[in-house]
């Protein structure tokens, strides 16, 4: 999983203020963030906002708790820009238990993104 945080979209940030110092702000991003900003992902990510709420897990944990619980993810890569953002994410262990298969469902009909297995 590149970016199980979405660039930080999935944190928040970007939702709540324009941080000038935001990894989406670099001119190279532009395509990036047009793809994350879009409609349709803010109005998943105010839903996976609000089940976050309900189940206890920060957003960032949610996420990559849902890479790390995801048959369909071999790897996570954190890419962290700050120490304290990675002992943040590392944190996550302490929710795995939440991760369970009603869980894991739910996130699953919030984010309509599963792989769909071939027919062979």
């Amino acid at each position: 999983i590149w970016s199980p945080l979405a660039s930080g979209v999935l944190s928040g940030k970007y939702l709540h203020g324009d941080d000038p110092e935001a990894r989406l702000k670099r001119a190279e991003l532009h395509w990036l963030k047009d793809r994350l900003m879009a409609e349709k992902t803010i109005a998943t990510i105010k839903k996976l906002q609000n089940f976050s709420k309900e189940i206890g897990p920060s957003m960032p944990h949610l996420s990559i708790g849902w890479c790390l619980k995801n048959p369909d993810v071999s790897t996570v890569i954190l890419g962290a820009s700050k120490t304290s953002q990675l002992k943040e994410n590392l944190q996550v262990t302490q929710h795995m238990y939440k991760f369970t298969p009603e869980v894991m469902e739910q996130l699953e009909s919030i984010l309509e993104n599963k792989p769909k297995q071939p027919a062979f």
